[in-house]
């Protein structure tokens, strides 16, 4: 059985980069220069970035756009702390290397039921969700949706 994708209609943005060296002492830079960045493997010394947190902070901002989005259309109005914490882990099983991610998002005074459902719904429509689906473990959780408590 083949699987039919979804076709692009129109493209919105294409991002470019170049790298070179890999994870362990390379380097990634896009093509409008705004990124630029140096790679070290995780858990080494360095101070460059890895893939795993490349793509958690680009998968929380996107996950996050996709929450506020649906919550303009459910006319829910969100704090501005609302925010998402990815957490992508780079596994190995089976002589194979494997991700899995956590996506725990915070929606201070949203009513539990409400959040589930933004939550749930934004994982259906957010791109990186959808590249994701089927492909890598992903676990969802609410984990914040109390009133935030004052500042003294």
């Amino acid at each position: 059985m083949t699987r039919t994708l979804p076709r692009i209609e129109k493209v919105l943005y294409t991002a470019r980069t170049h790298t070179v060296g890999g994870r362990n002492g390379g380097s990634s830079r896009a093509s409008d220069g705004r990124l630029d960045i140096k790679l070290t493997e995780p858990g080494r010394s360095g101070d460059g970035t890895n893939p795993e947190q490349l793509f958690a902070a680009g998968w929380s901002a996107c996950y996050l756009s996709a929450i506020w989005i649906l919550a303009e259309k459910m006319k829910v109005t969100l704090p501005p702390d609302s925010a998402v914490d990815a957490e992508v882990d780079l596994g190995a099983g089976a002589g194979e290397y494997f991700i899995r991610a956590r996506l725990n998002v915070s929606l201070p005074g949203i009513d539990p039921d409400t959040a589930r459902k933004l939550v749930d719904e934004a994982h259906r429509i957010c791109p990186y969700s959808k590249a994701t689906h089927g492909n890598i473990d992903v676990e969802t959780n609410v984990v914040q949706t109390a009133a935030a408590a004052p500042v003294a």
